[in-house]
């Protein structure tokens, strides 16, 4: 399945929202989709570092960096310790870094941009918390899908076409 999300929009037109298109694709899945996680954190991805230790199966992390591009909220080894747990993927409001060695992991990635700079480690943000960012809201909970047409969120989890 290459192209999920305009399947997805045919079929549940009034129970889903779509993202502002402001995501770039990263990481070596193009489609992915689960239960989110909801991070809230800016310029300091301690608490996405947090998340990454414990099973990630069926889920998407959620992280809202506030937008910022100036630091990444997720490399590589991150990225790899949420591969080993199971994570389906991440969509980030913010930046990443060390994107070829990650478009070689099995996971899917949105974020706005690369960057190189790595955050300060600072123990700040919060888990769980309701986030709106480009033009949706989510709650942990809820359900994204992703592919390279965007990002869609639902509140219950929606049936795949076949």
């Amino acid at each position: 399945m290459k192209d999920l999300l305009p399947d997805l929009c045919d079929l549940y037109p009034k129970e889903i929202d779509i993202a502002e298109p402001v995501f770039q694709s990263f990481g070596k899945k193009t489609h992915f989709y689960g239960q989110a996680v909801t991070v809230a954190c800016f310029e300091d991805n301690s608490r996405v570092r947090e998340l990454v230790s414990q099973d990630g199966r069926g889920k998407v992390m959620v992280v809202d960096g506030g937008g910022s591009k100036r630091r990444a909220l997720l490399g590589d080894m991150l990225a790899e310790k949420a591969v080993n747990n199971g994570w389906e993927g991440f969509v980030i409001y913010g930046a990443i870094r060390d994107v070829a060695a990650q478009a070689e992991l099995n996971i899917g990635i949105k974020a706005l941009c690369a960057h190189p700079m790595p955050t300060e480690k600072r123990g700040l943000g919060d888990i769980g918390k309701a986030l709106s960012f480009a033009g949706i809201h989510i709650e942990s909970g809820d359900f994204i899908y992703c592919d390279l047409n965007g990002v869609l969120v639902a509140k219950h989890e929606l049936a795949l076409p076949q």
